[in-house]
């Protein structure tokens, strides 16, 4: 299971480092540590959080237009698959994202709950990528 470093978590849930951090002394999530020593979230834990933010009422001041070739970097926080098709759920800061792609693709691309995509948003069609 991937971990993250505090700020990227910060960033994909569209706070600061600061905020990610005083959530885990107040005991939010489980913090983990890598391999170099630094603080970080499990993706999984990154995910409920996302999806946590994602349910709050939006902030009027933090929403804002975008134009429709936006690409928006997220995390997975939910994958629903069959023999063909998928649901892939994203939570891009405060934006949650719905893309239906191939069961292939989401197998491709290696989608699960936790990992890091982006998803292109362009007119009603969605698609996501893996940064390696």
């Amino acid at each position: 299971m991937p971990a993250y470093r505090y700020s990227e978590a910060a960033e994909l849930l569209g706070v600061s480092d600061d905020t990610v951090r005083r959530w885990a002394d107040q005991g939010r999530f489980a913090p983990t540590r890598l391999a170099n020593g630094a603080a970080a979230v499990e993706g999984r834990d990154l995910a409920a959080l996302a999806v946590e933010l994602a349910d709050a009422p939006a902030d009027p001041e933090r929403t804002h237009v975008r134009s429709a070739r936006n690409q928006l970097r997220g995390i997975v926080t939910r994958v629903v698959a069959d023999t063909v098709m998928a649901q892939v759920e994203l939570c891009c800061g405060p934006y949650r994202i719905v893309s239906l792609i191939s069961a292939e693709a989401v197998s491709d691309l290696g989608l699960e709950v936790g990992v890091v995509a982006v998803a292109g948003v362009k007119a009603t069609n969605v698609t996501l990528e893996v940064t390696p």
